[in-house]
């Protein structure tokens, strides 16, 4: 196993939940601005191919394995919208608070709350690793019409869990690690690291 992992993302949310995932792992975890990775671009209209590039990106510039998540909400009345475009949603410059004013417009009047978070992690040894490892995950709810809850970042005040009747901002770090889509993602992921390891 490797000593130090680079997380490919900006996001602090991001960031905070993927480090306390890891935490029981004995890897140094070092965010990509640590190391001045500049931000990747994400061209691509799918989840798994923009993670990709931004693992293979953040390997690139570090030079040390990578770590990379891309994910996103898809609403079943926008046809999988917002999408790959999540955090952009509204346009540039990201906001979360305009994203999520944009979300509530565009479902006015819409009977169909049905959504998912979708998120796929992909680690990459070294740059140009030809056996990435993939896991997915996803986390069912609704879209509520009007925010609950103080915590998390992006859609988390508006997405309703099925389970628990709470928001994503209502719940604390420790039970949206276990249930969320990056959970799911990342025990998958941390499953396939420990089959490599006894291969």
């Amino acid at each position: 196993m490797f000593k130090q992992l680079v997380i490919a993302t900006g996001n602090k949310g991001k960031l905070r939940e993927i480090t306390h995932l890891l935490s029981p792992l004995n890897i140094e975890i070092i965010p990509q601005s640590a190391l001045n990775v500049p931000e990747s671009e994400e061209p691509f209209c799918t989840f798994i191919e923009n993670a990709l590039a931004k693992a293979r990106h953040a390997s690139k510039h570090s030079g040390l394995p990578a770590l990379a998540d891309d994910s996103g909400l898809c609403v079943d009345a926008l046809q999988g919208a917002p999408g790959v475009i999540s955090a952009r949603y509204a346009g540039e410059p990201k906001s979360d608070e305009a994203n999520n004013q944009k979300l509530l417009t565009v479902m006015q009047g819409e009977n169909n709350r049905h959504a998912h978070f979708y998120c796929v992690m992909v680690l990459v040894r070294h740059e140009n690793d030809p056996e990435p490892i993939i896991a997915e995950g996803q986390w069912h709810g609704e879209i509520l019409t009007e925010y609950r809850g103080n915590d998390g970042f992006g859609y988390d005040p508006l997405f309703l869990d099925d389970k628990t009747g709470k928001t994503v901002a209502e719940l604390p770090l420790e039970i949206k690690s276990r249930i969320s889509h990056r959970g799911h993602a990342m025990s998958k992921l941390l499953q396939k690291l420990e089959r490599l390891n006894h291969a």
